[in-house]
């Protein structure tokens, strides 16, 4: 059953912002900013973060059911990640024409660690410490994995392949979120983000100790422009723009402590390169400017259960009995209330390989063509 209509008259016109956006992020996706592929060097990237990043782990690692219409979009199939195609890192990794990243915890047959591995698995945070699947966890599950590689039972990356990695972080989305879900005041959801960019920075100096120099890290989105926060959310502090201010407030918090951190870093640790990437200015001008690329719903799930304005119900939540879904080739921001569509994801991928909001502004193939 599919519930919510095409976009009528506005189509062709519609259709036509998204086939020119289409056409310039495959030829950002196709080439490097000098215009060569990444063909230097091997490229090996290992990912830490949520479902935001998360290709299969927790498929992988609990055997969760991932249902369709989940990757209908680009893989025709299920694959574990929570939108109708691909992540951004997804198309990050085909940014630099290199396989897509295989979960760690995924032994079955096909599973390809060549180019290195994802750590990243749905509903990770920072706190608590050591539960599946913390950040804490998975930079100990990644010591493990090296010292697989390193005892040569495995031949998948060498010691200069681990050193000239890229290590990407995007993780903190579910900390902020769980604190409000315990309705915890703003200022008490606040008074937390010290401890949560404490483990961040825990994890980058344990990663640089393993002899990791190459960062990649994305702060969060803004988390009060997600249908699930608003459907869910009674009294609504909304902005203009009809998003929770202050879940976004919160996100906003949390990201400037984040760049600060980065920018310690980077002072602390000489010889690494750490890249800090401005996700929520992406994601939110996609909400205010919706109509620009071509979304007329940007805070309605395209899968999901309730309709307007949100489509989200935790009753029918996408790809369980009682859910919907929009027809394919519709254009929705949010796939699933909380996660984002491929068409959403595209437009956010090639604003990140465009440098203009990284700090410092380094184009991401710089660590294969360097």
């Amino acid at each position: 059953m599919v519930y919510v209509q095409g976009l009528g008259w506005a189509d062709q016109s519609v259709g036509l912002i998204l086939t020119l956006s289409g056409a310039v992020l495959l030829i950002i996706l196709s080439s490097s900013v000098d215009g060569q592929l990444c063909s230097t060097r091997p490229v090996h990237i290992f990912n830490f973060g949520d479902s935001n990043s998360d290709t299969g782990g927790l498929a992988a690692g609990l055997g969760f059911s991932v249902n369709p219409p989940n990757g209908r979009t680009f893989f025709r199939s299920s694959t574990g990640r929570l939108s109708d195609g691909r992540l951004i890192i997804d198309l990050l990794c085909q940014s630099l024409n290199v396989s897509l990243l295989s979960p760690y915890l995924d032994s079955l047959v096909g599973s390809n660690f060549s180019n290195g591995a994802n750590f990243a698995v749905v509903g990770s945070s920072t706190i608590p410490k050591r539960v599946p699947f913390s950040l804490n966890i998975q930079v100990m599950q990644f010591i493990h994995f090296k010292a697989i590689a390193a005892a040569g039972s495995k031949h998948w990356i060498n010691d200069e392949g681990f050193r000239k990695a890229l290590y990407m972080i995007d993780i903190g989305q579910n900390d902020l979120s769980d604190s409000f879900t315990k309705d915890l005041s703003y200022v008490q959801v606040t008074e937390r983000i010290p401890s949560v960019i404490e483990e961040i920075k825990s994890a980058v100096e344990a990663l640089y100790d393993q002899g990791g120099r190459n960062f990649w890290i994305h702060n969060t989105g803004p988390l009060g422009c997600l249908p699930q926060k608003l459907s869910l959310v009674e009294k609504k502090d909304l902005d203009p723009y009809g998003c929770l201010s202050s879940y976004n407030a919160a996100a906003r918090s949390f990201n400037e402590a984040l760049l600060h951190l980065c920018n310690a870093m980077r002072s602390e640790l000489k010889d690494a390169v750490i890249v800090y990437v401005d996700i929520y200015a992406i994601k939110y001008d996609l909400i205010a400017n919706s109509t620009k690329y071509g979304f007329s719903t940007p805070l309605m799930a395209c899968c999901g259960n309730g309709g307007p304005p949100y489509n989200f119900n935790v009753r029918g939540l996408c790809g369980q009995p009682g859910s919907h879904v929009c027809d394919e080739g519709s254009r929705f921001v949010s796939w699933d209330g909380i996660h984002y569509t491929e068409a959403a994801n595209t437009i956010v991928a090639s604003k990140i390989l465009s440098t203009n909001y990284s700090t410092p502004r380094i184009p991401f193939d710089f660590f294969c063509c360097s």
